[in-house]
């Protein structure tokens, strides 16, 4: 962004052009990434949903922002101004994020190479059709998107006869719209996703439709917030449901896919509308613009329906038990098997979850908060996120060797004992890394005392 505000008062451009190449590129790693951390860092289900949401809102907020300040700025400094200002935040959102810590998930012994995880991804997309789906509905709403950047200049100059600056009003009009539908998007936690989606889509390609007859200033202004609304929900509804139907292990290969798909749908939105405005003027473009999505979803709607009906992935809980070292080796159908028998607990500040001399009967995943272990009344440790309790008295047949109290308020995820030996015991490499996990915690601690974590 530097670069291209150096081109632009530079009078070079052709390295304008090259500069939001480059940026474009960068940026196509942010939503893998952030895709993946966010179910590291939930500690349930609803959570997920809740911070897709919450991360929406953030998303139209700085659009109505942003299209504010570039119509001031284009109108007061010009347009490299836009491209220093871009810059200032950049540097801005590297120390917001430089200070961020998770847990890092446990990598198997036998881990594939980058290459070949991406390749999975592909090959994942191209085995289950469902997944192809809900990819071309993704990639259509980006071929919107990258349409819109062009229609919001016609609209502002060709159509309703304003200035440059117009061209960022309208964008923000559209932004407007979708923070308030940011915060209606928090009714779609816990809910089927199918029908917001397929009617996000209809209001989105309705408004665009009614703008190219014509709708004046204002009418303008309120079917781009529509329109901008429609299309925030459209998003947050689509991208729950995919990260709800891929296994977590491929979630940032798969959003790594998307986020290249949807270069190529802006790509394509930006071809579009020059070339339709040629064919048959800025009406053409429009509807040409408000067909795409209709036409996706008659394609791909059965499909949405059926994926949407099915069991939900467990994302939050298999992110959690792939934090864990105990269940690095397990294959992705047995953690997800796993996963699927956790069952959350709220567990109070200073409430014991497990007693010293119980019998023990199940292994408990911390999801949020600290937990204190202590043995014959003298402290141990305290363990947090990415640390599990419980699993000694489940591998040796001896009682619980020391007590948990919640340190802070906690939520913890209980696996039941026989879910728990059947994964452990049943796979070969994991009964081998259990083994050497309790064997280090008894040879640790004075033995038999000793307390059961990790």
């Amino acid at each position: 962004m530097a670069a291209a505000a150096a081109a632009v008062f530079a009078g070079v451009p052709v390295a304008v052009y090259v500069s939001a190449v480059i940026a474009c590129v960068a940026q196509t790693a942010i939503r893998p990434a952030q895709a993946a951390l966010v179910p590291s860092v939930a500690a349930t289900a609803d959570q997920l949903t809740a911070v897709n949401v919450v991360v929406s809102w953030l998303e139209s907020a700085a659009m109505v922002t942003s299209g504010l300040l570039a119509g001031v700025l284009i109108a007061l400094a010009g347009v490299g101004s836009v491209f220093v200002m871009c810059a200032g935040l950049g540097v801005a959102a590297l120390l917001l994020t430089a200070g961020l810590r998770v847990a890092r998930p446990a990598l198997r012994e036998d881990s594939p190479a980058i290459l070949a995880d991406v390749a999975e991804g592909l090959r994942l997309a191209v085995r289950r059709p469902r997944l192809r789906i809900m990819l071309a509905l993704l990639t259509a709403e980006s071929v919107v998107a990258g349409a819109l950047d062009l229609l919001f200049v016609i609209l502002a100059i060709s159509v309703l006869g304003r200035s440059e600056g117009w061209a960022g009003y309208l964008n923000s009009a559209y932004g407007a719209g979708a923070v308030l539908a940011a915060t209606a998007g928090a009714l779609l936690v816990g809910r089927r996703l199918g029908a917001p989606i397929l009617g996000a889509a209809l209001f989105v390609s309705a408004a665009l439709a009614a703008l190219a007859f014509g709708a004046g200033l204002a009418g303008t202004v309120a079917l781009l917030a529509v329109a901008g609304a429609a299309g925030t929900l459209l998003d947050v509804a689509l991208r729950t449901l995919l990260q709800r139907s891929v296994p977590l292990e491929l979630m940032g290969r798969v959003f790594g896919v998307l986020e290249g798909l949807t270069m190529v749908g802006y790509a394509l939105g930006a071809l579009l509308v020059p070339l339709l405005v040629n064919l048959g003027g800025d009406r053409l473009a429009l509807m040409g613009a408000a067909v795409v999505l209709p036409l996706a979803a008659a394609v791909g709607g059965r499909a949405l329906f059926v994926l949407d009906a099915g069991v939900p992935v467990p994302v939050v809980e298999i992110a959690l038990l792939r934090s864990l070292p105990l269940f690095a080796e397990l294959p992705a159908p047995a953690i997800e098997g796993l996963a699927a028998a956790l069952t959350p607990v709220h567990v109070p500040a200073d409430t014991v979850l497990i007693r010293q001399g119980d019998q023990g009967d199940a292994y408990y995943a911390i999801a949020a908060g600290e937990l204190d272990a202590r043995q014959d009344g003298h402290f141990l440790r305290r363990c947090g996120r990415g640390e599990g309790v419980g699993e000694i008295a489940l591998l040796r047949p001896i009682p619980r060797t020391a007590t948990v109290i919640a340190h802070t308020s906690a939520t913890v995820y209980r696996l039941n004992r026989e879910p728990f030996l059947t994964a452990v015991l049943g796979h070969d490499a994991t009964r081998r890394r259990a083994d050497r996990i309790a064997d280090t915690r008894l040879a640790t601690d004075a033995a038999p005392g000793d307390i059961d974590t990790r």
